[in-house]
Order: structure tokens, then C-alpha cells, then sequence
């Protein structure tokens, strides 16, 4: 019997960004669940402030090479890959000159948010996808963690619904309130993801798209929810709790058993859905 694969995205992970509750969890996480038996893939993106050299970055030539329609635009896509040894694990990037060269994550030094913000989570994540099928590798449960992974689970229901490779594929989101702007994004959001041809259900919620309700959007489409803070907006719970939808409470710093059942109880009782 095969292992169940699970495939981490994380907007962030140490070493390669600094310490956060979230990029702690990024990088613990996916090493746990390889020592408990499952498969896994991780992924992030390649920031231009992550040091390639020092993190001993590479690119995967026979992953690289596609380009991604964004906006009506091409964008190429390049994967770079960097092994954390003491974990025995490989961590992919997802890179591209115009979206994440420059210096910074999500804003300038003053403080100002990038305008393709939504751009750049849009190609993250179809990034993110195009290389598992390029691998070859069918997971059986996505996690998606940070709110520049939450288009994920929306972009697999609607563009690659029809994928066989994802087939059977599950959602968790992980619903984080830090590391995230305080500004929100521009107007034209919900345009680029009718370009995509996503649902108009969805459109019209991003028509004034802010960071709560791309949580909401994320939560909707995802299959399961795990609390990733302890303190986490009262609204977007209440919204997760009243989906009745797989939730998992905050679990503090010994989260990996509860998580690893929490996936175990996901694949036991996967949902069957009608043709």
C-alpha cells in the first residue's frame, strides 16, 4: 500500500524568512508528518531577499520552462529547489523575475503594499500546481498555509477541476491572521480571476477584495480548516464553524500529533461527491 502524499504550500518558511509562528510551523510541519510515515512535497515562494547562495538554492531545469498566463500576460515559471539536510527534505520555490525579485515580501521600505499582490498569489499557486503535475505527483491532501496560498483551493475547483491528477485531492487551510499587509488589495482583483474564468460566485466576492474576505473565499473552498493562531478574527471562525466543514482548534506548540490524525481522519472519511 502506497503512503498518503501531502503536499505543504506555505507563503513563508524559516530558515529562508525569518522566525514567525507561521514559518516555524512551515518548516516543522512537513518534517514531522515525513517522520510519521506520509510522502511530502513543500513549497514557497522565492523571494528576492532569500540568499541563494547561503540556502544553496538551485534551479530544476527539467521542471522550468512553462509560462503562466496571468492578466492576459505570460509570465515564465522557474523552479528552484534547496535541501534542508538534518530533515532530509527538499523545499521547492516558485520564481519569476517580475513577480519576486525584488527586495522585500509584500511591501516596500515604506510600508507600501505591492500593487500585484494578487498577481503574485495567483501565479504562486498555478505555479505550485503545474509543477506537481509536471512531477507527476497526485497528493492526497493539499495544506495551504498564509493568506498568498488561500486562491489555491479555489483555482483547483475551477481551473483544474477536470485534472485526473488531483482528482482526489483534499484542502486544508490554514487560517493565519499575521504576516499579512495592512493595506488591501487593489480594485481589479476580481477581474484577473474572471480572465481565469473562476465561478461569478466568487468574483463578485472579490469585487472589493480585502485580506478577511479572501480568508472567507479560502475557508468556502477549502475541505477542511485548522486554526493556525491563537487569536484569530471572531468572524472568519464563526464562518468556518458554521460551513460544518473538518475543523481543528489551535493546538499551540505540540501541534504534529493532532495535525497527523487530523489528515489520518481526512482520508478515512473522505467525502464521495455526485457526477
Amino acid at each position: 500500500m502506497s503512503k498518503p502524499r501531502v503536499l505543504f504550500i506555505s507563503q513563508e518558511m524559516t530558515p529562508y524568512l525569518p522566525e514567525t509562528e507561521l514559518s516555524n510551523v512551515a518548516r516543522v510541519l512537513p518534517q514531522g508528518i515525513q517522520e510519521r510515515g506520509k510522502e511530502i512535497r513543500a513549497f514557497m515562494p522565492r523571494y528576492g531577499c532569500i540568499n541563494e547562495r547561503r540556502h544553496q538554492l538551485h534551479e530544476v531545469i527539467r521542471l522550468s520552462g512553462m509560462n503562466l498566463v496571468v492578466n492576459d500576460f505570460d509570465h515564465p515559471l522557474i523552479i528552484k529547489v534547496a535541501s534542508i539536510q538534518p530533515a532530509r527534505m527538499q523545499v521547492y520555490f516558485i520564481d519569476n523575475d517580475e513577480y519576486f525579485q525584488r527586495k522585500a515580501v509584500f511591501q516596500d521600505t515604506n510600508g507600501n503594499i505591492f500593487e500585484d499582490n494578487d498577481e503574485r498569489s495567483i501565479f504562486f499557486v498555478r505555479g505550485v500546481l503545474e509543477t506537481v503535475k509536471k512531477l507527476g505527483w497526485s497528493p492526497d491532501i493539499i495544506h495551504c498555509q498564509g493568506w498568498m496560498t488561500a486562491m489555491l483551493p479555489v483555482y483547483l475547483k475551477s481551473f483544474y477541476k477536470e485534472d485526473p491528477i488531483f482528482t482526489d485531492t483534499q484542502v486544508v487551510y490554514s487560517l493565519y491572521n499575521t504576516s499579512q499587509p495592512s493595506q488591501n488589495f487593489g480594485s481589479e482583483f476580481s477581474q484577473k480571476l474572471a480572465f481565469d474564468g473562476v465561478g461569478k460566485d466568487i468574483v463578485d466576492m472579490m469585487v472589493k477584495p480585502s485580506y478577511e474576505m479572501l480568508h472567507k473565499l479560502a475557508i468556502r473552498e477549502a475541505d477542511a480548516v485548522i486554526q493556525g493562531n491563537e487569536d484569530i478574527n471572531a468572524s472568519l471562525l464563526n464562518y468556518a464553524k458554521e460551513l460544518d466543514k473538518p475543523f481543528l482548534a489551535y493546538q499551540g506548540e505540540n501541534f504534529l500529533e493532532a495535525y497527523d490524525a487530523f489528515y489520518d481522519k481526512m482520508l478515512l472519511e473522505k467525502p464521495v461527491y455526485a457526477e
